[in-house]
């Protein structure tokens, strides 16, 4: 992914919509937070064959994100500072993959409301990633009808 960053220098909703799921899965695969200073010092129990019979298998964990990952992924969470605070939550229940009827029910919202909120936070990203300052005081149609014509050129 990180190689596809420097090949192509525009952002678009897609790309961010990738780089948002990517860091939610990132951050599901961290591990978990511990308290510090607890240890055992008791050896791993090795169970025989007679001991697991009857058990259930031991669930499998994905693997720990690489270095990488986690840099892109912290850089990602720093983009929804940009957004207001329900936008924001909005944008990473969907990055982690949240359906839309879940997040209605979380926000009181119709589902076209919610996508044009989603739409609308997607565009203030890339148009921030781009580098463009923004007015506070511009509507969402603004906004689309800017990043529309920003893209035809």
């Amino acid at each position: 992914m990180a190689d596809r960053d420097r090949e192509n220098d525009e952002w678009t909703a897609r790309r961010v919509e990738d780089r948002l799921a990517e860091a939610a899965d990132v951050m599901r695969r961290l591990p978990p937070v511990r308290v510090q200073g607890y240890f055992n010092t008791w050896p791993a129990i090795a169970h025989d064959f007679a001991d697991r019979v009857g058990c259930e298998p031991q669930r499998l964990r994905r693997p720990s994100p690489s270095p990488d990952a986690i840099t892109r992924a912290e850089a990602t969470l720093l983009w929804l500072r940009w957004l207001e605070v329900e936008d924001a939550r909005l944008v990473w229940m969907r990055g982690e993959r949240v359906p839309w009827r879940v997040i209605c029910q979380r926000f009181g919202i119709a589902r076209s409301t919610a996508n044009r909120r989603y739409d609308y936070a997607l565009a203030v990203i890339v148009w921030r990633l781009e580098r463009r300052s923004m007015s506070k005081a511009w509507s969402q149609r603004y906004l689309f009808e800017r990043a529309r014509i920003m893209r035809e050129q």
